[in-house]
């Protein structure tokens, strides 16, 4: 039975912030005249003392004591003696674990946005070493119109942007501090809480003590950003795994993010982005099951609020590791400028141009794409592309086709698309620029 309330198998993560929220408040008690100065010195000393203990291995963990705060607390006794028991003075532990919880999710708040900019720094890399390569883009995931792989890319970038800004608006709902609000209704002790905060580098304290023990949205916010970013992550990973593949050939991914077969020595499979692609679903499921938990609670703690955790650190597991592991993947793929080309070239990718050209010419667009999918019919019952066609097979379709019609290239193409957010070159030269600014390395 106690193994099934227990805890401590899992929050004992916490340990450094549960020991620098315990500092801060023993400090405050002692400035505040609630306890004496050698007696904070000594809790204070002590709660050092046993964070060494757990960095190296040596702190004796005790499922019966339930979770970290105990297990702390029961060492301290044993280290300092029963003026360990003032440590709790004016705090529950439903005000510490809420404290414990904000400390960390800030930090791993930090850690996800370098880890962001470090895979946005990898795209943009990626970018500017391939500014020429012509690739085919997608519609339906069939060839639509030709785009510049440093387009493509960027576009993942301003994803990755998006879920920084998610992540920082996060981070200011998580900066309060709950401490202070004990059980649920505060305390009757004359408590620092601003000095508390600013000691421990938060921005405010919370305004109502019955929601600060209680609230778990910054969790559910953190949660909801980590689901977006592992989804934009996911779909980068399924176009790696389609470019990878000989069916495409753009790219040739890192030994280091590829797995073999068992039994079929020529395979390279791209693991490393298909875990990405399945992991998602655990951090959906995550998500899912926190809102789950809070739907029906009634103020203020209740026991369910200890299943907040064990998800919400797999997740954030997650969202590290894969953004980690993509930074590096992109880093060291190598892509295929010749391939991308090819396939932009043996396909009927140029039809819209051709249809703009008609309209340049006078002809109304709708009366222009119908004309060029008749001229694309035709093609492809020849078996031919659009540039292989004769100017008289041309003007079978309309008399306004002349010899400058074989002008449209995938270069004239992508160079027409000149407009704020095109994938014309100056266009993302201008974006390639812009981006190394937003991440502060601007040239």
């Amino acid at each position: 039975m106690k193994d099934y309330t227990a805890s401590v198998g899992f929050d004992r993560r916490l340990y450094r912030q549960d020991i620098a929220g315990s500092i801060a408040h023993a400090r405050m008690l002692a400035r505040c005249g609630i306890i004496a100065d050698g007696e904070a010195e000594a809790i204070v000393k002590g709660l050092e003392e046993i964070r060494t203990e757990i960095e190296e291995g040596r702190f004796p963990w005790k499922v019966e004591l339930e979770d970290i705060h105990m297990n702390v607390e029961a060492r301290l006794r044993e280290r300092i003696g029963p003026v360990a028991g003032k440590l709790h003075t004016a705090r529950s532990r439903n005000d510490q674990i809420a404290l414990d919880m904000r400390l960390y999710t800030k930090e791993v708040i930090e850690e996800a946005l370098r880890g962001i900019k470090g895979l946005q720094r990898a795209l943009l890399d990626a970018a500017e070493a391939n500014k020429g390569a012509v690739m085919p883009g997608y519609t339906h995931l069939q060839r639509a119109q030709p785009v510049l792989l440093a387009h493509h890319l960027l576009a993942y970038f301003h994803m990755l942007q998006r879920d920084a800004e998610r992540l920082r608006d996060c981070f200011r709902r998580t900066d309060v501090l709950p401490l202070g609000s004990g059980a649920l209704a505060g305390v009757p002790y004359p408590i620092d809480r601003e000095t508390v905060a600013r000691e421990l580098g938060f921005s405010r304290i919370s305004e109502n003590s019955m929601d600060a023990v209680s609230d778990r949205d910054f969790f559910v916010e953190f949660h909801a950003a980590a689901a977006v970013c592992m989804m934009h992550l996911s779909r980068l990973a399924e176009e790696l795994v389609l470019w990878s593949s000989s069916e495409f050939g753009f790219v040739t991914l890192d030994e280091a993010y590829t797995g073999g077969s068992s039994i079929m020595p020529q395979k390279r499979n791209p693991d490393f982005a298909e875990l990405a692609r399945g992991k998602t679903g655990r951090v959906y499921g995550h998500l899912m099951g926190l809102l789950t938990v809070l739907k029906g609670l009634p103020l203020t703690y209740t026991g369910d609020l200890q299943e907040d955790k064990e998800g919400f650190f797999d997740t954030v597991d997650t969202l590290l590791s894969t953004l980690e592991v993509f930074a590096g993947m992109i880093r060291t793929m190598k892509a295929h400028a010749d391939r991308m080309r090819r396939a932009a070239m043996e396909s009927y990718i140029l039809a819209t141009d051709v249809a703009d050209y008609l309209v340049r010419k006078g002809v109304p667009f709708r009366e222009a794409h119908g004309t060029v999918r008749e001229l694309s019919r035709y093609a492809q019952e020849q078996g031919r592309y659009l540039h292989e066609l004769t100017l008289e097979e041309y003007q079978r379709f309309s008399g306004k086709f002349e010899a400058d019609v074989f002008d449209i290239s995938l270069e004239s193409s992508i160079a027409a698309r000149d407009v704020p957010g095109g994938t014309a070159p100056k266009r993302v030269e201008e974006a390639l620029r812009a981006a190394r600014r937003l991440l502060g390395e601007a040239p």
